[in-house]
C-alpha cells in the first residue's frame, strides 16, 4: 500500500506492506530510493515492511529553493511517529547507515534490531568514498560538480563512469539498480522532478556529518549501544565492502557480519533471497 505522510521538510512517499511485528523500515542512500529494495521487501513476508523516499528523492516532495537544507533523520523519525511503530528493526544502506545508527543512539528503546547494508560511519581507515560522492562533498570543487551537473551529456557520462566503478562493466541493464533506482534522481520524468538539489546538500554536508560520527564514536556512544547491531554486506563492494564492515563491527558491542557473495553495492538487489534469509533469521 503506498501513501504519503508529512516530515518537517514535507511530503514523503511510503509503501507499507503489511505484516507482523517487529516492522522492517528500509532506508535508501544517495543516490537513489526506496525501488532498491523492491527485489528483497515482497520476500521479508510475513513481516510488515515500510519503505520510504526521503524528502526530496523518488516521489516524495521537493524543497521550495535548491538550498534549502534537508534532514534526513526528521524523515525517518516522522515515519516512525506518524505509523505509530513502537519497535522497528531499522535497516540503513549507504548513507542512510548514520541515519540509522544515530536514531538507534537517541531511541535505543525503539529499535529491536539495527541493520547496517554496506554502509559507514565515521572516517574509518577502510573508507573509500565513490569519486562522484567525494567530488560533490568536497566544497573546493563546487564550480566544477555545477557545471558537470548542468550539462546532461556531462552528468550522464560521471554516471555511467560510476558505474563502471561499481559493476566493472560498461553495460546498464534495463532492470537493473542504475536505471530503476538511480537515473530517474538524476533526470526528470513525466511526474516526477529530479532530486539534484537534494543530492548536492546531502553530499554537502557530508565531510561535516563524517566529524560528528567520528566524535560519537570517541564518546563511546556507540559502544554503548544496547541494541543487536548485525552488518550486511555485499562481498564485492569495492567502496563501502568488508574491510569496512569488520572496522564498523568493532565500533559497537552487540555486533555479527554477514557478508553476501557474489553482489555488489546493492546486496539487496543483486542476491535478495540470501538478505531476506539473514532479515528473518534475526531474532525477535
Amino acid at each position: 500500500m503506498s501513501m504519503t505522510l508529512s516530515s518537517p521538510a514535507g511530503q514523503i512517499h511510503v509503501v507499507d506492506r503489511p505484516g507482523g511485528d517487529p516492522t522492517f523500515v528500509l532506508m535508501h542512500g544517495f543516490p537513489d530510493d526506496h525501488h532498491i529494495y523492491d527485489r528483497v521487501a515482497p520476500l521479508l513476508s510475513p513481516r510488515r515492511v515500510v519503505a520510504f523516499d526521503f524528502f526530496g528523492y523518488g516521489r516524495s516532495g521537493r524543497a521550495a529553493s535548491a538550498g534549502e537544507y534537508v534532514n534526513p533523520s526528521e524523515d525517518l523519525t516522522a515515519i516512525i511517529d506518524g505509523l505509530e511503530l513502537e519497535n522497528v528493526v531499522l535497516v540503513g544502506h549507504d548513507a542512510s547507515g548514520p541515519v540509522a545508527i544515530n536514531y538507534a543512539l537517541k531511541h535505543p528503546e525503539r529499535v529491536r534490531h539495527l541493520v547496517l547494508l554496506d554502509t559507514f560511519f565515521g572516517h574509518a581507515p577502510a573508507l573509500r568514498l565513490p569519486e562522484m560522492i567525494r567530488l560533490f562533498a568536497d566544497h573546493e570543487l563546487a564550480p566544477l560538480a555545477d557545471a558537470i551537473v548542468a550539462d546532461p551529456v556531462q552528468l550522464l557520462w560521471l554516471l555511467n563512469f560510476s558505474a563502471r566503478q561499481f559493476f566493472g562493466t560498461d553495460e546498464l541493464p534495463p532492470d537493473g539498480i542504475t536505471v530503476t533506482s538511480i537515473l530517474p534522481q538524476f533526470f526528470a520524468e513525466a511526474e516526477t522532478p529530479d532530486a539534484l538539489a537534494t543530492i548536492r546538500a546531502w553530499t554537502g554536508t557530508l565531510f561535516a556529518d563524517l566529524d560528528d560520527q567520528d566524535a560519537r564514536i570517541a564518546s563511546g556512544q556507540l559502544k554503548s549501544l544496547d541494541v543487536p547491531v548485525t552488518m550486511i554486506f555485499g562481498a564485492h563492494d569495492t567502496y563501502l565492502g568488508p574491510d569496512l564492515a569488520d572496522h564498523l563491527a568493532e565500533q559497537f558491542t552487540k555486533s555479527n557480519i554477514r557478508a553476501v557473495p557474489d553482489a555488489s553495492h546493492w546486496p539487496q538487489w543483486d542476491q535478495p533471497e540470501v538478505v531476506a534469509r539473514h532479515l528473518l533469521a534475526l531474532p525477535t
